[in-house]
């Protein structure tokens, strides 16, 4: 599990390789983003080990969520999540 400002990140392994290639637009990683006006990010290791998900949660909001990835290239390799709260990351 690795931290980054108010994001941990834990692995969840599925045990297998993935069947499908990569997709060649994007050789160098997917960074996922969102538009809500107070968020947080944090860099994931890229590429994932094997196929599984990231289980992403914020210690302050408590906003939990999950992303896919496959050991290949085109695995996410950063994540942005918005504030169930819906206040700067730097509020209390």
């Amino acid at each position: 599990m690795s931290t980054t400002n108010n994001l941990r990140v834990a692995w969840v392994s599925r045990g297998r390789e993935a069947s499908q290639p990569a997709d060649p637009n994007y050789p160098e990683g997917i960074k996922i983003t969102c538009d809500a006006l107070f968020k947080c990010g944090t860099a994931l290791p890229y590429p994932a080990p094997c196929c599984g998900l990231y289980v992403v949660q914020c210690d302050k909001c408590g906003i939990r969520v999950g992303v896919t990835a496959a050991g290949r290239a085109d695995d996410p390799n950063y994540i942005e999540v918005p504030c169930k709260r819906n206040v700067s990351p730097d509020t209390n």
